[in-house]
C-alpha cells in the first residue's frame, strides 16, 4: 500500500513540473489522497503534533456531518487591511485566479478535498485594534496540507508551490510522515489552567449604553440593535489550545467548533450560528435569535422553553433576522423554503429560536457573495442595518474584532460553509478575550441583558476552565 501510495505521488507530481515546462504554469501542486484507518484518526492529536505550524493552523468541525477540517502552514494565503472596495469579492476573484494556475489530482468528489481555503473576515472592515492586530479584516488561507476527516472517510491533501526548484523525494517522504502524524494517539494528562481574573470591560457603561438604544428605538430611529462587550480572563500558564478544543468538543456537541490561529493569537470558538453552507448548488442558512437558560430539571426546561417561544420581545427580534435572511437568500437563489414558524434549538447552557432557510444557488452566484450580502445579519448588527451599525461604531465600547463575523471554507468545487463566530474568545498566551452580545429592542431591559450576555460567556469560559 505505501509503495503504491508512494509511486502515485511521484507520478503526480513528476506530471505536474512536466506540465509546467511546457506551459509555463501551474504555480502550484495540489494532490488529495484517501487514507485508510479513519477510525485510527484523533483531530485533537493531529494538533498536538503539528506544532511546527503553530500560529497558521485552521480548525473546524460540522455539528450535523460530523465533518472535521484541519489546515496546516501557508500556501498561499488571500490577506487585507484595506478599507475601500469589496474584500469578499477581492478574495473570489483571486481565489478563482489561482485555481487557474494550480495542477490539481483530486479523483474525489468530496466536499472539503483539493484545494481549500480557510479563515474569515472581521466584523467591521474599517475597525483598527491593537487587540486584533494579528487578524486583518480579511484572510483566507490555502494551507500546505489539509486533514478532512467525515464519518467514514479520511483524506490528506497537500499544496507544494512550484517556485523554485523542487525535490520530489523530500515532498513524497513529508506527505508520508504526515499520514503517520494523523495516526498518532493523543497525549495524556494536560490539564486546564487555573482561572486568576475576570474582568468585565465596561460594564456600566454597557447598561448605560443599553439605555440609549432603547431611547433611539422609542424615537423609531432604528428597531434593533446587537451590543457586544468583552470579559478578559487571566489564567496561572500559557492557555494550551488543543486542550480548549478538546473541551469545546465534548462540551459543546451542537456547535461548530473553529480554531484559527495568526502569529502568536488563537481565535477560537464553539458557535450554534451557521451563516450560509453550500454543497452541490444546494444553500441552506439559519436564522439563530432569540435565547433563554437551559432549565435544571425537564420541567423548569419545557417551561423556559414555551416562554421563548412565545415571548413577543424575542419573537420579534428573531422575525427581524428571518425576513432579512429570506430577502437575501431570494436574491441569488430558487426554490426558497421557509418554514412559518420557529422551533427550539437546544445547546448545553442555552437555547434559541430557530429557522432554517434553503434554496438553489443560482449559476452565477458564489458562496462568498452570499457572505457578503448576509453579513452582518439582524442578529448581529441590528435592523435597519446601517444605523445599527451606526451606533455600534459610536456607541460599543468592545473591540469585535472577528467576533460575530463569517470564519468558515470553501474548495475549488463551489462547496463551503462559513459559521459566525459568536460564543468565542481570543487567546494571547495566559490570557483571553471573550465576547457576547444580544439584541436590544424598545423593551430591553439594561439588567436583564447584561445577564444575558454572562450566560453567554458560559460555554467558552467552562472551555478554559475558568467555569467549574
Amino acid at each position: 500500500m505505501i509503495e503504491t501510495r508512494q509511486q502515485r505521488f511521484t507520478e503526480s507530481i513528476s506530471e505536474a513540473l512536466d506540465y509546467q515546462a511546457h506551459k509555463d504554469t501551474p504555480q502550484l501542486f495540489s494532490y488529495t489522497e484517501k487514507i485508510a484507518g479513519v477510525e485510527e484518526i484523533n483531530p485533537i492529536a493531529v494538533f498536538q503534533y503539528t506544532q511546527s505550524f503553530k500560529g497558521s493552523r485552521f480548525f473546524w468541525t460540522s455539528p450535523e456531518d460530523g465533518m472535521v477540517l484541519i489546515g496546516l502552514g501557508s500556501a498561499y494565503q488571500f490577506k487585507e487591511n484595506k478599507t475601500n472596495g469589496d474584500r469578499f469579492e477581492h478574495v473570489h476573484s483571486e481565489w478563482n485566479d489561482l485555481l487557474k494556475s494550480v495542477y490539481i489530482d483530486n479523483p474525489y468528489n468530496q466536499p472539503g478535498t483539493g484545494p481549500v481555503i480557510m479563515g474569515g473576515f472581521s466584523f467591521d472592515p474599517e475597525e483598527s485594534s491593537e487587540l486584533w492586530e494579528n487578524y486583518p479584516s480579511s484572510q483566507m488561507t490555502l494551507p500546505e496540507y489539509i486533514i478532512t476527516i467525515d464519518d467514514s472517510d479520511a483524506y490528506l491533501t497537500c499544496h507544494i508551490r512550484f517556485d523554485g526548484q523542487v525535490d520530489i523525494e523530500n515532498c513524497r517522504a513529508s506527505f508520508t510522515q504526515m499520514i503517520e502524524t494523523m495516526k498518532q494517539h493523543p497525549q495524556q494528562g494536560s490539564k486546564d489552567p487555573e482561572c486568576v481574573n475576570q474582568q468585565a470591560k465596561s460594564a456600566e457603561e454597557w447598561k448605560e449604553t443599553v439605555r440609549s438604544a432603547t431611547e433611539r428605538i422609542e424615537n423609531k430611529q432604528m428597531n434593533k440593535v446587537v451590543l457586544a462587550r468583552e470579559l478578559r480572563v487571566s489564567f496561572t500558564q500559557t492557555i494550551p489550545v488543543s486542550r480548549v478544543l478538546e473541551n469545546l468538543l465534548e462540551q459543546q456537541k451542537q456547535s461548530y467548533i473553529f480554531a484559527l490561529e495568526s502569529g502568536e493569537d488563537c481565535f477560537i470558538g464553539a458557535t450554534p450560528e451557521r451563516l450560509v453552507k453550500v454543497e452541490n448548488g444546494e444553500l441552506l442558512s439559519t436564522c439563530l435569535a432569540g435565547t433563554s437558560p437551559r432549565g435544571e430539571t425537564p420541567q423548569e426546561d419545557e417551561v423556559l422553553g414555551n416562554e421563548l417561544l412565545y415571548d413577543e420581545k424575542n419573537r420579534m427580534e428573531h422575525a427581524f433576522v428571518v425576513d432579512m435572511i429570506k430577502q437575501a437568500i431570494e436574491a441569488c437563489s430558487d426554490n426558497v423554503e421557509v418554514p412559518e414558524s420557529p422551533v427550539l434549538y437546544k445547546l448545553r447552557n442555552l437555547q434559541h429560536l430557530y429557522t432554517p432557510v434553503k434554496g438553489k444557488l443560482r449559476e452565477g452566484h458564489s458562496l462568498l457573495e452570499v457572505v457578503r450580502s448576509l453579513h452582518p445579519t439582524p442578529a448581529m448588527g441590528g435592523v435597519p442595518r446601517e444605523e445599527a451599525l451606526s451606533f455600534i461604531k459610536e456607541e460599543e465600547k468592545a473591540d469585535r474584532g472577528w467576533y460575530s463575523a463569517p470564519i468558515g471554507w470553501m474548495d475549488a468545487m463551489d462547496n463551503g460553509e462559513f459559521a459566525v463566530a459568536i460564543r468565542s474568545g481570543l487567546i494571547q498566551k495566559n490570557e483571553a478575550s471573550l465576547f457576547a452580545g444580544c439584541g436590544i429592542v424598545k423593551d430591553s431591559d439594561p439588567e436583564k441583558e447584561f445577564q444575558e450576555t454572562q450566560i453567554k460567556f458560559s460555554p467558552m469560559l467552562m472551555a478554559l476552565g475558568g467555569l467549574q
